[in-house]
C-alpha cells in the first residue's frame, strides 16, 4: 500500500486530497434512508418479477420469493451491523475491506458497480416503454427518452444530496401509494382457481400443478424471487451524508426490509390471483394486466399505469444516486482513478455520477434490451451478496472484540443463511441466462487484471476504508506482541 507523503504526485496525493472529496455530512435521517431503501427495489413491484412465473410456475416462484426473502433479511440484519461499525460511503466495498482485505474490498465493490451501473441503464428502457404506451406527450420509448432520464435525474443529484433524497421519497411514496390501492382492487377479483393455471411440464422432475415446470423451476425462478428486494442493501452507501449512522442505518435497513416484504407479498398474490398466473408470465406491465381481464382500461388500471412510471422513476432516481456513491469510496481510496472522486462545491460527486450515467445511457441506447441488462445486474448483485455476509462472519470470528452498536440477530448462523442462498442465487442466474452471466463475467475480469496489475499499487492509505483496516492491522500486530 502507498503511504502518503505531502508532495503531491501519481502515487502520493496532497494533503488537500480528502478536502477535494467530501460529500455533505448530516444531510439524512432515518425517514428518507428508509425511503431510500424502499425506492431503490420498488420498480421491481411494477415488472419483472413475474417472468418467474415462465421459469417455474406459482408454485416456484412462490418458494423463490420467499428464500430469496430469508437471504435479503439475513443479509441486511447483517449489513446493519457492519454499517454501526464501519459508516462510510464504501458501504460493502468498506465492509469486505476489512474483513477481506483489498482484493476482497474491490471484488466487493465492484461486483456492486455492475449492479449499480446496468440496473439504471435498463430501468431507462422500460421507463421509455411506460412512456410510449401511454402516450406521454406523444414520445416512443427510444434514446431522446433514456437521454432525458439521465439528464433531469442526475441534474437533481448535482443540485445536492438532500434534495435528490427528498425528491425520491416523494416519488417512491406515490409508488407506494398505489401499490396498496392496486391490492385492494385486484383482491376483489381474487380466485384462488387462478394462481395454478400454468400447464404441467409432463417431462419435468416433480411437476404438478403448482409446480409445473419442476423442481428445477424453483431453483430457476430464484433470480426473479430476488425482485422484490433487489438493491436495498445499498442504503448503507449514504453513510456519510447520514446523522448519526451506527443509529440510523441498522434502523433504516430494518424498516426498508420490512415494507418491501410487506409490499411482494400484496403484489405477488393479489395480481396472480386477479389475472391468473398464465396470463401473467410474460406480460410487460403485470399489474395493469391483472387489473384488465378483458383488455380494456379502466380508472384503476390507469392509475397504477402511471405509478408504475413513478415506481421505475423512484428505482432509476436512487440506483444512480447508490452507484456515484459506491464509485466515489472506491476512486478516493484509489482502487479506480482518483479523479471519479472530485466533489462539486456542493458536495456531489460529479464524475461519479456522470460518469456512470455516460455508460449507462449509451448501453440503452446501444442495445434496448433491458431485461439482459438486468440479468447481467443480478449477477453482480448475488457476488457482492456473498462477499458480504462473507465479511460478516470473518470479522465476528477475526474481531470479537470489536464494537458493535447493533448486532446481528442470531450472530453468523444468520450471514450463514445468506451466504449460502447468495450462492444459490448466483449459480441460478447461468439458468436463466448463460450470456448474461457470461457477459458479467468479462467486464469482472477485465476490471480483476487492472487491480491486479495497476491500483492494488496505488491505494490511498488516508481514505476511510483504508485507514479502518490499516487500523485493525495495528491492533491485531500489537496484540501479538
Amino acid at each position: 500500500m502507498t503511504v502518503e507523503s505531502s508532495s503531491p504526485s501519481p502515487a502520493e496525493p496532497a494533503d488537500d486530497y480528502l478536502e477535494r472529496r467530501t460529500l455533505r455530512r448530516g444531510s439524512a435521517g432515518w425517514l428518507l434512508l428508509t425511503g431510500l431503501g424502499v425506492a431503490y427495489v420498488v420498480s421491481g413491484d411494477y415488472s419483472g418479477w413475474n417472468f418467474g412465473l415462465a421459469e417455474g410456475g406459482f408454485g416456484g416462484l412462490a418458494i423463490a420469493m420467499a428464500l430469496m426473502g430469508v437471504m435479503y433479511a439475513c443479509m441486511v440484519f447483517s449489513l446493519a451491523e457492519l454499517s454501526s461499525v464501519l459508516p462510510t460511503a464504501g458501504g460493502g466495498y468498506g465492509f469486505a475491506r476489512r474483513a477481506l482485505g483489498p482484493w476482497g474490498g474491490f471484488l466487493t465493490g465492484t461486483a456492486i458497480l455492475i449492479e449499480y451501473i446496468l440496473a439504471p441503464a435498463a430501468i431507462s428502457i422500460f421507463i421509455g416503454d411506460y412512456v410510449e404506451s401511454l402516450g406521454l406527450f406523444g414520445l416512443t420509448s427510444g434514446w431522446p427518452v433514456h437521454l432525458a432520464c439521465f439528464v433531469i435525474f442526475i441534474g437533481i443529484h448535482l443540485w445536492g444530496v438532500g434534495e435528490a433524497l427528498r425528491f425520491s421519497f416523494v416519488v417512491t411514496g406515490i409508488a407506494v401509494a398505489a401499490l396498496l390501492v392496486f391490492a385492494v382492487g385486484a383482491f376483489m377479483d381474487f380466485d384462488a382457481s387462478k394462481l395454478n393455471d400454468i400447464p404441467v411440464e409432463a417431462d419435468a422432475f416433480g411437476a404438478n400443478s403448482w409446480l409445473p415446470m419442476g423442481l428445477l423451476g424453483i431453483w430457476a425462478a430464484f433470480p426473479f424471487g430476488m425482485w422484490f428486494f433487489l438493491g436495498v442493501e445499498g442504503v448503507p452507501l449514504a453513510a456519510e451524508e447520514t446523522k448519526d449512522p451506527a443509529r440510523t442505518l441498522p434502523r433504516a435497513i430494518r424498516w426498508s426490509m420490512a415494507i418491501l416484504v410487506v409490499l411482494a407479498l400484496l403484489t405477488f398474490f393479489a395480481s396472480a390471483g386477479a389475472r391468473g398466473a398464465n396470463a401473467l408470465q410474460d406480460a410487460g406491465n403485470p399489474l395493469v394486466e391483472a387489473l384488465q381481464p378483458d383488455g380494456e382500461a379502466t380508472a384503476l388500471s390507469r392509475v397504477v399505469n402511471y405509478a408504475g412510471l413513478a415506481g421505475l422513476v423512484a428505482s432509476f432516481f436512487s440506483l444512480i444516486y447508490a452507484g456515484s456513491r459506491q464509485l466515489f469510496a472506491l476512486s478516493r481510496a484509489g482502487y479506480l482513478p482518483r479523479f471519479l472522486s472530485l466533489t462539486s462545491s456542493r458536495k456531489a460527486p460529479y464524475l461519479g455520477l456522470l460518469v456512470p450515467g455516460a455508460i449507462g445511457f449509451g448501453l440503452a441506447a446501444a442495445t434496448g434490451d433491458g431485461a439482459r441488462m438486468l440479468n447481467v445486474a443480478v449477477f453482480g448483485a448475488t457476488i457482492s451478496y456473498a462477499l458480504m455476509s462473507l465479511s460478516h462472519i470473518v470479522l465476528r470470528r477475526r474481531e470479537p472484540g470489536l464494537e458493535r452498536p447493533y448486532r446481528t440477530p442470531g450472530g453468523v448462523l444468520t450471514s450463514s443463511v445468506a451466504l449460502v442462498l447468495a450462492c444459490a442465487a448466483l449459480v441460478a442466474t447461468f439458468l436463466v441466462d448463460v450470456t448474461a452471466a457470461l457477459i458479467a463475467l468479462a467486464v469482472y475480469v477485465v476490471a480483476i487484471a487492472y487491480f491486479g496489475m495497476y491500483s492494488r499499487k496505488h491505494l490511498v492509505a488516508r481514505a476511510p476504508e483504508e485507514e479502518f483496516a490499516a487500523l485493525a492491522a495495528a491492533e491485531a500486530e500489537l496484540a501479538r506482541e
